[in-house]
């Protein structure tokens, strides 16, 4: 791979995510709908247009059928008064009016195919659209949804970051107290079995070497009291 490709497939890469970063489902979603909706009124302003174009050709066709019909008389007028030539008037002009009805109407079937089709598109397309609204909304509420779930998932994420901290901290604070009891049995085993007692006095020679001789001299009294004691006796 070359590097202008690798280069156009990170650029690529690192447009997508910006892409899907910064597009929100709930407006693409709702710009969606707008164009359908812009769609569906263009269908229906055809549609109006259509139908209105063909009642001016229905009004077109009843006046022009007033005209014959008022021709007919006339020629009929004509005939009375022994006046063929006006009748024949008449008549052609009648006949040039039918002719223009004729295509009025063929104009008029032509727009009623037309209506027809827009009528079927029109009822198809706003089918879709509120298909489309309804899971436009299932959507949203879904997308939705998942977003708190998420925040959710990420509060309780960092919570239990947080609690494995303080039980952490907890564990340390209970080893260390453990050790501390454990320190302290320790030394008030030793004060009781006088290790300390004679630890300390190790530390002064001449404090222990009074003491000896102090505690020599309580035993030679002692020793002499209990003498007298059992010289009486």
């Amino acid at each position: 791979m070359g590097i202008l490709s690798r280069m156009s497939t990170i650029f690529k890469a690192k447009l997508n995510k910006f892409l899907d970063a910064a597009e929100d489902p709930h407006e693409t979603l709702e710009y969606s709908y707008q164009r359908q909706l812009e769609l569906l009124q263009k269908v229906k302003r055809n549609l109006a247009d259509v139908v209105a174009s063909k009642k001016r050709l229905e009004l077109q066709v009843v006046r022009l059928k007033e005209n014959m019909g008022r021709l007919e008389e006339q020629a009929k007028e004509a005939l009375r008064l022994g006046r063929e030539d006006l009748a024949t008037a008449a008549l052609e002009r009648k006949q040039a009016l039918a002719a223009q009805v004729e295509g009025l109407e063929e104009q008029i079937r032509g727009l009623e195919q037309e209506q027809e089709k827009l009528t079927a598109v029109e009822a198809r397309l706003r089918a879709k659209v509120e298909a489309f609204r309804t899971r436009k909304e299932l959507i949203k509420a879904q997308y939705s949804a998942a977003k708190a779930q998420v925040k959710i998932s990420e509060a309780a994420t960092g919570l239990s970051e947080e609690l494995a901290d303080v039980s952490l901290a907890i564990q340390r604070a209970e080893e260390k107290t453990e050790k501390m009891r454990s320190r302290a049995e320790a030394i008030d085993e030793l004060v009781a079995r006088g290790v300390l007692d004679d630890a300390l006095e190790s530390a002064d020679p001449l404090e222990a070497e009074l003491r000896r001789v102090s505690a020599a001299g309580k035993v030679q009294e002692e020793l002499a009291r209990l003498k007298k004691e059992v010289g009486k006796e």
